[in-house]
């Protein structure tokens, strides 16, 4: 029977509880009725949230509210056992780490929404449909381009704008589109691989102090030889031809390029805060947020509106309905509903059947290939919430995995999904499945790499 639950957490497990939740001072509760009436609420969740295409029901709401269901059984569960302040200790760890994630995000999902609103990304696209390149150049520019923005901004805007660029140049291609879209997907996720900045996985395993910022970089090779490799092995099938260069000249708003460098200063301070000061990096983030806000008011009284054309004062929050409010509130609902998974014992029994039989190296390996189904976000985390035992070079062979291992598919990765929709038609499932075992060379090739080359940290 354990084992059965615990084969049905690998298939819908989506994301952390804290890492108290793995104790083995906790009740084994796997199998209560609230335990495995828990996980049947969980289970029905998820189906929702696989579902939201068609039945175009946000994903936050089924799991906000199994989250509230599922602390009411967990509360009832370990309450008839005496042990209900066990509970209100853990809601309020689970509420604390994510309102440090929800903070850090939010700080860097608007400056995403400033620098959008600038018009930052709409000028580099334009510079790129007018530059004349072939669209064997294009591809492999978008696909650099890809790998170096994702480290800095989120690998799904990252992945949009470069989506953008090869609609307007390869309207008549769509062979190069789809091939492109392929290509920006696996270069967005595995820059994000090798930043703190560029994926949210990297970001949790930062926050928790397991691998420090430096570090990171030791991903950068394998990052590289994950993206290349797809690439390589798919340059022959992209068009020889050259598209018709566009005259769309964009011109950014005033302050974008200080808005540019107000991001980057924050990003200095975050690290800092979190390497010098043993602060969370949320603070430096948040503070890095003020310094957009006292730029924002300074737009305001020495520039009016904000630029030319505009129709409203410049105001930071102006576009915060930009903010990808539903993906923040499903954020909580899993966290809090894992969280809860793990007052019952489910991540106890996970721990032991993959880190406990399996070793280190096979699971991490084997988590990066269900990223590919599962988001990697919530299957990072699980692992964190576990804490297995591992040496430096193992974190960062599972944030290797967990974050290249969901360009397998396209629906594996938030990139994916949302290039299927902007290049509806062209860029598919099956068109990406069409390339998978290139990418699963990649995949291969990068943990290769990442052996060799960082063989010491082991």
């Amino acid at each position: 029977m354990k084992t059965l639950f615990a084969l049905l957490m690998m298939a819908v497990l989506w994301w952390p509880a804290p890492a108290w939740a793995a104790s083995s001072a906790l009740p084994d509760l796997t199998g209560h009725w609230a335990g495995m009436l828990a996980l049947l609420v969980f289970a029905l969740a998820y189906v929702l949230v696989m579902t939201e295409e068609r039945s175009h029901l946000r994903k936050s709401k089924p799991v906000v509210v199994a989250a509230g269901i599922l602390w009411l059984l967990a509360g009832l569960a370990y309450g008839s056992l005496g042990l209900g302040q066990a509970v209100e200790d853990a809601v309020r760890h689970v509420f604390l780490e994510y309102a440090e994630l929800l903070l850090f995000l939010l700080a860097a999902m608007i400056y995403v929404n400033a620098l959008e609103e600038r018009r930052v990304f709409e000028a580099l696209r334009g510079w790129l449909v007018r530059s004349g390149y072939s669209f064997r150049t294009l591809f492999w520019l978008t696909g650099f381009l890809a790998f170096f923005l994702s480290p800095v901004a989120d690998n799904l805007t990252t992945a949009l704008v470069m989506c953008a660029v090869v609609l307007a140049v390869g309207k008549d291609s769509p062979r190069f589109v789809a091939l492109s879209c392929v290509n920006i997907v696996v270069a967005a996720n595995a820059g994000g691989a090798f930043s703190p900045f560029g994926d949210i996985t990297t970001l949790m395993v930062w926050q928790k102090g397991l691998v420090s910022f430096g570090e990171f970089f030791h991903l950068f090779l394998p990052s590289l030889v994950n993206y290349a490799v797809p690439a390589v092995l798919m340059h022959a099938a992209v068009p020889k031809g050259t598209p018709a260069a566009g005259a769309d000249v964009v011109a950014m708003k005033v302050g974008a390029r200080r808005i540019m460098a107000l991001f980057v200063l924050t990003i200095v301070t975050a690290v800092c805060f979190h390497n010098f000061l043993h602060l969370p990096p949320v603070v430096g983030m948040m503070t890095g947020l003020g310094y957009l806000q006292l730029f924002g008011y300074y737009l305001k009284k020495a520039h009016g509106r904000g630029g030319t054309g505009d129709d409203y004062p410049y105001d930071v929050f102006h576009r915060i309905v930009g903010v990808e409010w539903d993906t923040l509130l499903f954020f909580y609902g899993v966290m809090m509903c894992v969280g809860a998974l793990g007052m019952f014992g489910y991540l106890s029994l996970m721990s032991q059947m993959l880190y406990g039989q399996w070793g280190a190296s096979p699971a991490n390996i084997v988590i990066g290939l269900l990223s590919a189904v599962l988001d990697n976000i919530p299957l990072m985390f699980a692992v964190l919430t576990m804490q297995p035992d591992m040496s430096l070079g193992q974190w960062l062979l599972i944030t290797l995995t967990a974050g290249v291992g969901g360009s397998l598919l396209s629906i594996g990765s938030a990139a994916g999904v949302a290039l299927m929709g902007q290049a509806r038609e062209v860029y598919t499932f099956s068109s990406h499945l069409r390339w998978s075992w290139a990418v699963a060379a990649g995949y291969a090739a990068s943990i290769a790499t990442h052996l060799l080359v960082n063989g010491d940290l082991f």
